[in-house]
């Protein structure tokens, strides 16, 4: 796992780090920097990724192996966000044995039927195994309170 952060600092350039409570103003970014878009920073950030990705299949195995931990990743973004393309970047290596991807679309009728976190509870991760979110209940959650469309009690 020492890797792993020694290659995500690499990924993650200190020049585009903002330190917390550091306040970030926009006008003193260029919009127009394209510093990681080079040839060979993408054959750079290729070649990291599959290391991540090897090193993330070990992992799992262990994990799966084990079947003493469960591991639950949440994506959340806007549409177009990348989230799909994460998962099949980063989980293409991996075993599909041990790792499922859960999606929260709008709820079925059977779903509809029970409390707004049941079908979450239905997706969590079982032990040894790894569960995806592709977007979480925290946007049911959050939409709903924001456009009115459940009361506050």
């Amino acid at each position: 796992m020492k890797n792993v952060k020694r290659i995500i600092d690499s990924i993650h350039r200190r020049d585009y780090r903002v330190k917390i409570g550091a306040k970030l103003k926009l006008a003193h970014v260029d919009p127009n920097d394209d510093n990681h878009t080079s040839a060979a920073h993408k054959q750079e950030a290729k070649e990291q990724l599959k290391a991540l990705v090897e090193e993330f299949d070990t992992l799992q195995k262990l994990l799966y192996a084990s079947c003493a931990h469960k591991l639950l990743i949440v994506l959340q973004a806007m549409d177009t966000g990348g989230k799909d393309s994460t998962i099949r970047h980063v989980f293409r290596g991996i075993n599909p044995q041990g790792v499922r991807v859960a999606n929260f679309k709008v709820p079925t009728l059977e779903e509809q039927g029970h409390d707004y976190l049941w079908r979450i509870h239905t997706q969590m991760p079982k032990k040894g195994e790894i569960v995806i979110f592709n977007r979480s209940h925290y946007e049911d959650v959050l939409v709903t309170r924001v456009h009115g469309l459940i009361s506050s009690s």
